[in-house]
């Protein structure tokens, strides 16, 4: 029951190359950069994300991209990444953009093992006809798209399918976590980390405070136990290490 690995070297060992991995995090917050930055140093390639967005230049999954690690990202954002778009453009990486509600449940779906499952969301748009650019070629024209999707009509409302997403491994980032996986996400870190979490085969989860089993009340526990393989637990300057994505001060 006890599931802590001694660093994050050692959680991600096993990552090989062509590996999918669902990450948590939305922007700065919540993202597993611990866990990120042993997977760059233990070199695997050929990656394939499915993360919100894929980090900033310089931060989060941006380090994995710079480094020329990922092929395929699923997400649902580009911006605030010129490393990402430039990649995405020149066809260096193929990219799947859904809605944000979409992906969300669509990993949500994976982790509760349902296969697929309709929603309004893109019905009309090319995320149902199909035609989205997933990859770019390198003279700029448009080399595989995205397919049509299935629809139904439910009472008079049409519905697109869209498929769960299970990943090989899932790392994600919790304030707390004990022994044996049972995860708390603070504030605006408990965003895509639990759903990521779910949808991963083997969840590995870098968490700021590590407790003793029963030290966290059940009712308190975001994620339980069972979606979760591997626990590292952070120094206290990896846990205090957040980024700010956009400062702002008041007058």
């Amino acid at each position: 029951m006890d599931k802590v690995v001694a660093s994050a070297a050692e959680a991600v060992r096993d990552v090989g190359d062509g590996a999918s991995l669902a990450v948590g995090g939305f922007g700065l917050s919540g993202v597993p950069n611990t866990l990120i930055e042993a997977l760059r140093k233990a070199g695997p390639g050929g990656l394939r994300v499915v993360s919100n967005n894929c980090g900033v230049d310089g931060g989060g999954l941006g380090v994995l991209l710079e480094a020329g690690r990922i092929v395929r990202v699923t997400g649902s954002y580009i911006g605030d990444n010129r490393t990402f778009a430039r990649k995405y453009l020149g066809g260096e990486v193929e990219v799947e953009l859904i809605p944000q509600g979409t992906l969300a449940e669509r990993l949500r779906a994976g982790g509760c093992g349902i296969p697929a499952f309709y929603t309004p969301a893109g019905v009309g748009t090319a995320v149902a006809e199909g035609g989205l650019p997933w990859r770019y070629a390198p003279d700029g024209t448009v080399a595989v798209m995205s397919p049509v999707k299935e629809t139904r009509t439910f009472d008079g409302k049409t519905y697109v399918l869209e498929h769960g997403i299970t990943t090989d491994f899932a790392l994600v980032r919790a304030a707390r976590g004990d022994r044996h996986g049972n995860l708390v996400f603070a504030k605006a870190s408990r965003n895509f980390n639990p759903l990521a979490a779910m949808a991963g085969r083997i969840t590995v989860a870098e968490v700021e405070e590590l407790v003793e089993p029963g030290e966290i009340d059940p009712g308190h526990v975001h994620l339980p136990g069972v979606f979760v393989q591997r626990v590292v637990a952070l120094t206290p300057g990896q846990a205090a290490a957040k980024g700010i994505e956009k400062r702002t001060v008041r007058g």
